[in-house]
């Protein structure tokens, strides 16, 4: 296993530069190339760090857990709702993808088996980077667009529409917390809510999804993952749902955390895998 800290994959013009780590298996080449899962933080869009997990895991738990399944793990900065509004997080995350993509014969990576997974608010933007148009304003070409091959969501917020008067999604879309914009246009939050949430861009030809929520998380209620997993359903993707019982936000209060990556990393070694020729 190698480890390339302090990556950076955007320079944008009046904000910090955004940084991504990529942990790789010691068997990735040119010749044997390898999946790879981009990690996205939690910390209600206004907070968190790259480097770290939640504090029910062991550091780095997620990372090397996939490395040792023989999946690269790249875990990435975005902005912060307090440096910039909607979508400019999308942005940061696609940014990064096509990043791995473009350099993936550098670090022996397979550009078209690309997952996403994020714990709480990460997760949102992970599921948006798997169902959302892609921004074609970008001028990527090639396989920079591929879609998103699988994606894994913890405890995350789908439908910020009936979300949109919590601080934390209010300050995201630009909101005043009263259900309206920082103008005092109601209609233009409920059109900035609506493009922000996963439920929005469900369609048929989603890649597959893993759906875990504690079923007692009192911050993002249980049923924003129901919520996803129905509409995928509904559209006929794959989705599984798994209710986590009694644990609280991000699992805690679950007995053994270890076990759900391990569940996850099951999901991606499966999802991944090559396509026979």
């Amino acid at each position: 296993m190698s480890t390339l800290e302090g990556l950076t994959y955007a320079e944008i013009q009046g904000f910090r530069p955004l940084l991504l780590d990529l942990h790789l298996p010691a068997h990735a080449s040119t010749q044997s190339p390898v999946p790879v899962v981009v990690w996205m933080h939690g910390g209600a869009f206004w907070s968190g760090d790259r480097r770290y997990l939640p504090s029910n895991l062991a550091p780095n738990a997620v990372f090397d857990t996939l490395v040792a399944a023989g999946i690269a793990a790249a875990t990435i900065d975005y902005r912060f709702s307090g440096e910039a509004k909607f979508p400019a997080q999308l942005h940061d995350v696609r940014a990064a993808i096509r990043f791995l993509r473009s350099n993936a014969s550098t670090w022996g990576l397979d550009p078209a088996r690309v997952g996403v997974w994020g714990e709480s608010s990460g997760g949102t933007l992970g599921a948006l980077a798997a169902l959302a148009p892609a921004d074609k304003a970008t001028g990527a070409t090639d396989d920079a667009d591929l879609p998103i091959a699988a994606a894994a969501t913890w405890c995350s917020p789908t439908d910020l529409v009936a979300l949109r008067h919590f601080s934390a999604i209010a300050g995201l879309l630009g909101g005043d917390g009263d259900g309206a914009d920082g103008n005092g246009n109601a209609d233009k939050l409920m059109a900035a809510a609506t493009l922000a949430s996963p439920v929005t861009h469900v369609h048929a030809g989603a890649p597959p999804f893993l759906i875990m929520h504690g079923d007692a998380d009192r911050r993002v209620p249980v049923d924003q993952a129901e919520l996803l997993h129905k509409a995928l359903a509904a559209a006929g993707a794959r989705s599984e749902f798994v209710p986590v019982e009694g644990a609280d936000h991000v699992f805690e209060g679950h007995p053994d955390a270890q076990q759900l990556v391990d569940q996850v990393v099951a999901f991606f070694v499966r999802e991944l895998a090559p396509t026979a020729s």
